[in-house]
């Protein structure tokens, strides 16, 4: 019987559809419907289904006021829940001003000419996580990603020219700083510096594909019942950068900063964990499950439905659909 990862609360945060479209970004949605089923599963992160522990914001609704607004709900849910992990992933541009050298997530309802006033600045991000006073939280920030991510390589070089006064790099390691001030705090950016955050098909980045391995078990020991933070880096940072050189040419570093320390951020499988040959007994079924939450996400774009918390109970480990 599979077991509920009762106290993970998690904010999953892919700006896809820019409201100024030249900054638009799909796959960043594709990739956080992916991250939230794997979440939901009941045999595999177990966390549980419901606004109470788990909320999405794409597209129109990844909007600043918004994302505000529900990290201030995570503030609540750790308040009155001492034993809360908290997970926020954040999947869109991050702009860096090159004279103030301040750093920017772009959300949805971002204004080109205004950027320094409209966007998400790191400054109000880290202040409004420094409220959420949770023993344990993991925040991933991809936020630089590749030509072809938006709709193609001409529109990335436009971006390039129309936004001159900036640099679309990671977060430095001065803000990750920032970012984690308090206990508890972990770090993840997909890249470091200036280097580019690589697609590996239409379904997912190479991140989020390794990611979605990786919380099936690819980085854990035989008889494992849980997936940690270790077990994420430590897969992570030898496989993304593989992929990208296979994959792309190109070099992919995953940032960490973990000095808080260790602890566990979902079920293993629902809790059943690695049978006693491993990952290499398990992998075949772990691609099988990405491939098939691929095929699902492709059938919501296609049917216009952007929203995955009105998609139905997404299953990845049998069927879709209740």
């Amino acid at each position: 019987m599979s077991e509920t990862f009762t106290h993970g609360y998690a904010l999953l945060i892919g700006v896809g559809e820019s409201r100024y479209s030249p900054l638009s970004l799909p796959v960043t949605v594709k990739d956080t419907q992916a991250i939230y089923a794997a979440l939901i599963d009941t045999e595999l992160c177990a966390y549980p289904n419901d606004r109470e522990h788990i909320r999405v914001l794409n597209n129109q609704a990844a909007t600043k006021k918004a994302i505000l607004a529900e990290l201030d709900w995570l503030k609540e849910k750790s308040a009155s829940d001492r034993n809360a992990t908290v997970f926020v992933y954040y999947s869109g541009h991050g702009f860096l001003d090159k004279d103030t050298q301040h750093y920017y997530l772009i959300q949805h309802d971002i204004k080109p000419n205004q950027i320094a006033t409209s966007a998400l600045a790191a400054e109000t991000f880290t202040n409004a996580l420094r409220q959420i006073k949770a023993e344990r939280l993991l925040v991933v920030i991809d936020s630089c990603h590749a030509a072809g991510m938006a709709t193609s390589k001409e529109a990335d070089l436009e971006l390039e020219e129309e936004f001159e006064d900036f640099i679309r790099v990671a977060p430095s390691k001065g803000l990750i700083d920032d970012f984690k001030q308090g206990e508890g705090r972990v770090i993840f950016t997909s890249s470091k510096g200036q280097q580019k955050s690589w697609i590996k098909d239409e379904s997912s980045s190479i991140y989020t594909y390794h990611f979605l391995e990786a919380l099936q078990g690819a980085g854990n020991q035989p008889g494992d019942k849980e997936v940690r933070v270790s077990n994420l880096m430590n897969y992570l940072g030898r496989t993304v950068p593989e992929s990208a050189r296979k994959l792309c040419n190109a070099e992919q570093t995953p940032h960490f900063d973990m000095d808080a320390g260790d602890f566990v951020i979902a079920k293993l499988r629902g809790g059943k964990g690695l049978p006693d040959k491993g990952w290499d007994e398990v992998k075949g079924e772990a691609t099988q499950k990405i491939y098939k939450i691929g095929q699902f996400i492709g059938q919501q774009v296609a049917n216009n439905i952007t929203n995955v918390e009105k998609a139905g109970d997404i299953h990845i480990g049998g069927n879709y659909n209740k």
